[in-house]
């Protein structure tokens, strides 16, 4: 499908780097500060085992192991020439500063174009990132941090217990324009606890911090988490599939034209789940979403008119 109503990410990435470009998954043996007792137990309330991915090769083997065996698979199938080493399940800066250094020494190697880093909003600083800087100079790679942000709304941050409020990624955020790093925000748009105030804030929000990209999850449910025990007791309801597709429309309309989207809907596990993409492809999803923008003739950005003074626009129109 030829997608023109939202910036797509792998549009971005052809133009950018001149050509089709993949991101190869590592896994790492880390844990997470809201599991290990540093900010809490347990994790959040949807967080399964595996973390925020469920297809990636054992944590186990090296991480140029894992780089060149994905890519020779990416190469093969897609004929790709060129990759992103994406860092992605769970927090991939919770560990000692040398320790990541060496992970991210080990993903760089020909071919490779991007790292992109999957973090939480406060399990990065300075050095961490000073060191990225350097990297990115060095070897001539674009860097993306992508922080789990999950809502704006910081009632819900702390019903799902995320461990972090929206000042937290405020603060990631701009410290990675400091070091002149990219930032992908991570978004859950149909958290029970939100309603479309909160799905178009969340637009608002990072379009006035200039974000440089944002990646769109539906939640699932999986067996064993507290999510799922809440669920199974009847104490929170998912929202309609009807109702998600609203809430991405609304949600791209008032977002900036320009600011790169990865994805509106994410893929998910079937196995022990209790709920999943109301029970349809991902990719049928995406599709129905992208037509019924088409049938508004609507588009990301369309409503974005309320940054650089909106009262002021509106009074030189009267």
């Amino acid at each position: 499908m030829d997608i023109t109503v939202y910036n797509v990410y792998s549009k971005y990435l052809k133009e950018r780097f001149g050509g089709k470009v993949y991101k190869l998954p590592i896994s790492l043996p880390l844990t997470c500060p809201n599991r290990d007792g540093c900010l809490g137990r347990g994790g959040c309330i949807f967080c399964g085992e595996e973390g925020g991915s469920f297809e990636n090769l054992p944590n186990t083997l090296p991480v140029k192991e894992q780089v060149k065996r994905n890519m020779d698979y990416i190469k093969k199938r897609y004929k790709a020439e060129k990759f992103i080493s994406y860092f992605q399940s769970f927090s991939n800066t919770y560990m000692p500063l040398e320790l990541f250094k060496k992970y991210i020494k080990e993903s760089i190697m020909e071919d490779i174009v991007g790292i992109s880093i999957s973090t939480r909003p406060d399990c990065i600083n300075d050095e961490y990132l000073e060191y990225l800087a350097k990297i990115k100079k060095d070897h001539n790679l674009e860097i993306t941090i992508e922080l789990g942000l999950q809502t704006v709304n910081y009632h819900t941050l702390g019903i799902i217990n995320r461990g972090h409020t929206l000042a937290e990624f405020i603060d990631a955020l701009l410290r990675n324009k400091n070091f002149d790093l990219r930032t992908c925000a991570h978004l859950i748009l149909n958290l029970p606890w939100d309603d479309m105030v909160d799905v178009v804030e969340n637009a608002k929000i990072l379009s006035a911090l200039d974000v440089e990209e944002v990646k769109l999850h539906a939640l699932y449910v999986v067996e064993e988490t507290a999510l799922g025990r809440m669920y199974k007791e009847g104490k929170v309801k998912m929202i309609s599939k009807e109702e998600y597709v609203e809430r991405v429309i609304a949600f791209l309309e008032h977002l900036k034209e320009d600011i790169v989207v990865q994805r509106i809907i994410g893929r998910a596990p079937e196995e022990n789940t209790l709920f999943v993409n109301w029970n349809e492809s991902w990719w049928k999803i995406r599709d129905q979403i992208v037509e019924e923008m088409e049938k508004r003739n609507t588009r990301q950005g369309a409503k974005c008119n309320y940054l650089n003074g909106k009262a002021l626009k509106f009074m030189q129109k009267k």
